[in-house]
């Protein structure tokens, strides 16, 4: 028996497409509802079987939801959580998939504080992805194995947490929970820097140099090819915390900078030695 009766989607892009895929391969609802903007994106969601309907109209799709995951663009999340809890039903649990979370919580605390005993919000941030968009490169593994963080504040309910920590789960996700202040405060140093890092050295790169380019460049730029419009309002929602990632990873340089400058290989060695390790650790944790 399904865990859910209905299930809507809003953004059924890599993301929202992979969550649709995970939950029919794993039976856990009965019907899955896509909402977007545009009728075509849904097409091509239902066409890989990521939902089982697609509408273009927000009320009509949350109208008889168990469950629902805002999935769309960061600068959006907010606006669409709190249309949707106007519409949903009052047992419906709500949330996201945003990779920044204090000002799409606090957005949507402040406008549902009034709203008592409707749906439930909790925020979350899956990290998992891909550099490429859209539902025809969605997955239904795409969770397994990954974190995914819960953002609950005091204005939560108990069991939002404990809801979505489940949902989260039957996706074979590894959840964990923080603030909301302190997820992007991580997130900008582990997942916002790495992209700009990436844009900077792909940037950089002379145009003639490409055909030279191997692993070691293929590797570390793979995620500058990401969606432009995704990635610059994560950099906007999180700016001051980005900008205190880029100042540490700019005196960083400088150091490295300062070694080579004066062939100080004492320190070359040392940093290299604990950028080394540092990677062997994480590598330790798995995926």
């Amino acid at each position: 028996m399904a865990e859910y009766d209905t299930v809507a989607i809003v953004g059924v892009g890599l993301i929202g497409g992979s969550i649709g895929l995970a939950l029919r391969e794993r039976k856990l609802a009965r019907r899955i509802i896509g909402i977007g903007r545009r009728q075509n994106s849904l097409d091509a969601a239902r066409k890989v079987g990521a939902i089982d309907q697609g509408v273009t109209n927000l009320a009509a799709g949350v109208a008889e939801a168990q469950l629902l995951i805002v999935a769309t663009p960061v600068d959006t999340i907010a606006e669409r959580v709190v249309q949707a809890a106007a519409a949903a039903p009052s047992d419906c649990l709500i949330t996201d998939a945003g990779s920044t979370k204090e000002a799409i919580v606090a957005t949507v605390d402040a406008a549902l504080a009034s709203r008592r005993g409707g749906p439930r919000f909790v925020g979350s941030h899956p990290l998992a992805g891909d550099h490429r968009t859209g539902p025809q490169h969605a997955r239904a593994d795409l969770f397994e194995g990954r974190t995914v963080v819960i953002t609950p504040t005091d204005a939560t309910r108990p069991a939002a947490v404990t809801e979505a920590s489940g949902f989260w789960q039957s996706l074979g996700a590894n959840v964990t929970t923080m603030t909301p202040a302190r997820h992007d405060l991580a997130l900008a140093i582990t997942s916002h820097l790495p992209h700009l890092v990436a844009i900077a050295l792909t940037a950089a790169t002379p145009t003639e140099y490409l055909p030279l380019t191997a692993s070691g460049w293929r590797d570390t730029t793979r995620i500058a090819a990401a969606d432009a419009k995704i990635w610059q309002p994560i950099f906007a929602a999180n700016r001051e915390r980005v900008l205190d990632a880029l100042d540490l990873m700019s005196q960083t340089l400088g150091g490295l900078r300062e070694a080579l400058e004066h062939g100080d290989n004492e320190t070359l060695i040392a940093t290299l030695e604990a950028a080394a390790k540092k990677r062997r650790d994480r590598d330790a944790l798995g995926d």
